[in-house]
């Protein structure tokens, strides 16, 4: 019988080896079944069985897997297979999210083999320890942000990755193991490439990329041109990058990764699009279209639609921009994208009115004209404004209209004006027949009837100026005064002299005999402030009335005011028994808090992505190279320009 589980064990391993985990698991599982009662033998099945499901994916079958080995293995008291099981337990909480378990578990290892002196097991424990504290950065960090500007728990945890990537690579290098230092200069690379010192990064990359070359580990040497490329594009070396994504391309197609060849394609279109060669960036996002068309990956093809909608544009091809901005539309609405649907919707409604204003520029001007005097000024302003040639075209509108009229803009613009101001015009006179008519004054001729042009030979007075500063001085005298009715003052008001209120009689008697009194009429400067005084003073005990206790509610104090007396209703309160403000706020924190956290909501989830999109998006590459931009453009002030501040 246990000849029998060791034989379906190891027919289980070997399919493993060969890659096929599925059939592994199933001959491992049978073994279990078969059983044996050697617990040496037994946990290593367990352990097959947890890196099998760990390799499928199936990370909480390998945990489950793992516990067992570790439970086993402290039964028995090996050392040596407890450190494993605690190595494979520490990998599998870190995939799950679980980081501060496995730290305790990679600690576990780590002392473990600290112990016995096991040197290959200890640097395993310490790269072990890296990637948990890489991993738990990278998930620190948010949607969107660069390297470099993560947050500090971010970066905590990523200085950490590297102590302890560097303490593996002392270690590894002492026992001159090559491909242990090719996985750890890789790790560095990537590590430093997220804090954002991207000259260390390539430094990394660099020597990861040599031993790849020395091994011919052909993944890992696309792996490593790719990462200098992300490296160089923050560095602003877009032509060294541009050949680091060409090499990558090259050994996609040599590994026939259709994926990784999108990427790449992807990220050559890109860097050609910094590179302002929109030609070739065209090329290279075509090709990734196409390989997102035959992997049916609709985000990937939306990307794609998107930068050669950008690029289009870029080269005045309208058309074609259109169209591929109406397919970037179509995808993320069907993908769920809701910002990819608004950004495509803005560069849709840009380029359509683009596209219009093109084709309205070449069109006949008599499809402008009209019997109607409005729409005729209408298409004169149309024609003025579309008389900048299109820098594409061939013929300006002269050319290709030889019957336009021969009035030239500056005539269309004044027959345009000599409308607006008959307008305005008959807005003062309207404005003029309503203010006598309140006044019960009969109209005159004069504002009953609205002049036919700007041109009349009487000469306009003060007040019925046609032009615009006559019209906005007319509509202010009608409206000042209710504008200065709703005026409030922010200063706390100084304390009158006794005396100072008045009866409404004095008020009214203080007005002179030849004040303005009729409606529409201008009042003095000081009639305003009288009435409010007069209002104050007799609805302040109605208002006083009004008001309410508030208990043991905290009173606002002003800092300006000076201190004033409860009213009397609310004297016989106890002001000892009222609370501080900062302890009301602290009992309505208390009472409140449990409502606050209902309310909160989770994190938005992470941007789908892909699998012909890298990792890196080239949309924060693209951002961050274009931010210098506006900074170049912003000029100096004049000499004699002095900025002061607002009173």
């Amino acid at each position: 019988m246990e000849s029998s589980c060791l034989d379906l064990a190891l027919e289980g391993e070997r399919l493993c080896k060969a890659g096929d985990y599925r059939a592994g698991v199933s001959f491992f599982e049978s073994a279990i079944q078969v059983g044996t009662e050697d617990l040496q033998i037994l946990s290593a099945i367990y352990s097959q069985l947890g890196n099998a499901y760990f390799h499928l994916q199936e990370y909480i079958k390998a945990l489950q897997y793992h516990r067992h080995d570790l439970t086993l293995t402290r039964t028995i008291g090996d050392e040596l297979g407890e450190a494993k099981a605690s190595g494979n337990l520490g990998n599998t909480l870190k995939l799950l999210g679980r980081f501060d378990e496995a730290v305790v578990c990679c600690q576990r290892h780590l002392d473990i083999t600290g112990a016995i002196y096991d040197r290959v097991g200890q640097a395993r424990a310490l790269y072990n320890f890296g990637n948990v504290y890489h991993a738990k950065g990278k998930s620190i960090c948010w949607a969107g942000a660069e390297p470099g500007g993560f947050p500090e728990d971010a970066k905590t945890a990523l200085k950490k990755a590297t102590q302890y990537y560097e303490a593996n690579l002392s270690l590894v290098q002492e026992m001159a193991d090559h491909a242990a230092q090719g996985r750890t200069y890789g790790n560095l690379g990537n590590t430093y490439y997220l804090l954002g010192d991207f000259e260390k990064a390539v430094s990394f990359h660099q020597q990861r990329l040599l031993i790849a070359k020395e091994f011919g580990d052909k993944s890992a040497e696309r792996r490593g041109h790719c990462n200098l490329g992300n490296a160089h594009i923050f560095l602003g070396q877009f032509d060294v990058a541009a050949d680091h994504y060409k090499r990558t391309l090259q050994l996609a197609r040599l590994l026939k990764d259709r994926a990784v060849e999108a990427q790449a394609c992807y990220s050559l279109g890109n860097t050609y699009t910094l590179l302002q060669d929109y030609e070739r960036a065209i090329d290279y996002h075509l090709k990734h279209l196409i390989i997102a068309q035959d992997l049916n990956d609709r985000v990937g093809e939306g990307r794609a639609c998107w930068s050669l909608g950008n690029a289009h544009t870029a080269l005045g091809n309208h058309q074609q921009a259109v169209h591929f901005a109406e397919k970037h539309l179509e995808i993320t609405k069907e993908t769920g994208d809701k910002d990819g649907e608004m950004t495509a919707q803005m560069n849709l409604s840009d380029l359509r009115l683009v596209v219009g204003l093109k084709s309205s520029a070449n069109l006949h001007p008599s499809s402008y004209t009209n019997a109607n005097a409005n729409s005729w000024a209408l298409a004169a302003s149309s024609q003025g404004y579309y008389t900048t040639p299109d820098p594409h075209s061939q013929t300006g509108p002269s050319e290709q209209d030889p019957q336009a009229p021969d009035e030239d803009i500056l005539t269309k613009s004044s027959k345009n004006n000599n409308i607006m101001a008959s307008t305005k015009q008959f807005l003062l006179h309207h404005l003029k027949s309503i203010k006598q008519k309140n006044s019960q004054s009969p109209p005159t001729e004069e504002s009953s009837s609205a002049p036919e042009s700007e041109g009349t030979s009487a000469q306009p007075g003060p007040h019925d100026a046609p032009g615009e500063d006559g019209f906005l001085d007319l509509l202010s005298r009608f409206q000042g005064s209710r504008m200065d009715d709703q005026r409030c003052s922010l200063d706390p008001p100084s304390p009158s002299p006794p005396g100072a209120h008045r009866t409404g009689v004095e008020a009214g008697e203080e007005r002179g005999p030849q004040e303005p009194a009729e409606a529409g009429e201008e009042r003095g400067p000081q009639e305003p402030a009288h009435f409010l005084e007069l209002l104050a003073y007799s609805q302040d005990r109605r208002l006083d009335d009004q008001r309410v206790s508030i208990g043991h509610f905290p009173a606002p104090v002003s800092i300006t005011d000076p201190p004033c007396s409860p009213p009397p209703h609310c004297r016989h309160l106890d002001s000892s028994a009222e609370p501080e403000g900062d302890d009301f706020f602290d009992m309505l924190v208390k009472c409140q808090g449990s409502r606050l956290d209902d309310q909160r909501c989770a994190a938005p989830p992470p941007t789908a992505r892909g699998p012909t999109v890298p990792d890196e998006d080239f949309l924060s590459l693209i951002l961050r190279s274009q931010a210098n931009r506006m900074e170049e453009q912003r000029v100096a002030p004049p000499p004699g320009c002095s900025q002061s501040k607002p009173d």
